[in-house]
């Protein structure tokens, strides 16, 4: 039987992942198609830690534009991505699979509190982390809080769902049919293109740390499955490449 490629990955979600064609908050459905794909790869003994966002229910920089103050509006930001995780955890483990929610913002009554050393141990066990919260600090967003996080638990690549867009393009091709899509970039390419991979301080610590990126459609065919065995999926970041090739 072929092996996965990684052993530990950080699945990055997207609060609007879970909204499917609902224009607000969380699709169910959605959640458990999101839960059955996680679960494919950790029957392969993948180990598997999940960042969730909130934008399906809550953007606080949208918020601090308008008016509010900005801590207050990243800190609902970070609630709003505890209940995406709660959710998700129910899906998770209506599919059977062992699942603990992890808050950076301390609430005993319905997740533990991020410790790292707890959450390796979760992941030796082969339960899948979900990890809320954010970064637990305003200013930090959730692909910070992914990329600092993968670096914590040891994780050997980042896969970066992005929802209806398989990679990276130099434009959005979801208005831009002539979008040119990019197979495999560095992160310094990334950064000097202004390409919007993720924000330039979560591109930095991934480049400062050798982390590799794999941004990719999870929601398309098995697109999740494909990429932890080692499938070519949507862009693959990583410092080593010195040019753009397609």
């Amino acid at each position: 039987m072929p092996q996965p490629a990684y052993k530990r990955v950080l699945l990055k979600l997207s609060g609007e992942a879970l909204m499917g064609q609902e224009k607000f908050g969380i699709d169910p459905k959605i959640a458990q198609v999101i839960a059955n794909k996680i679960k494919a790869i950790v029957e392969l003994k993948v180990e598997v830690a999940i960042v969730v966002g909130g934008g399906n229910i809550w953007r606080g920089f949208k918020a601090s534009s308008q008016g509010m103050e900005r801590s207050a509006a990243d800190y609902m930001g970070m609630l709003a991505t505890v209940l995406n995780g709660l959710a998700l955890q129910d899906s998770l483990e209506h599919s059977g699979v062992f699942t603990r929610v992890m808050t950076a913002i301390e609430m005993h009554q319905v997740a533990e509190p991020y410790i790292r050393r707890r959450a390796i141990r979760h992941l030796e066990k082969g339960r899948v982390i979900i990890l809320a919260g954010g970064a637990g600090l305003p200013y930090f967003t959730t692909d910070t809080t992914a990329a600092l996080r993968s670096m914590e638990i040891n994780a050997d690549v980042i896969l970066m769902e992005k929802n209806q867009v398989n990679g990276v393009y130099d434009s959005d091709p979801r208005g831009n049919p002539e979008a040119r899509k990019f197979d495999q970039l560095t992160f310094r390419e990334a950064l000097n293109l202004n390409l919007r991979v993720m924000d330039s301080t979560a591109l930095a610590l991934c480049m400062e740390n050798n982390m590799p990126l794999i941004v990719f459609d999870m929601m398309k065919d098995d697109n999740l499955l494909k990429a932890v065995m080692g499938e070519r999926v949507g862009t693959l970041i990583k410092n080593e490449f010195t040019t753009i090739e397609n």
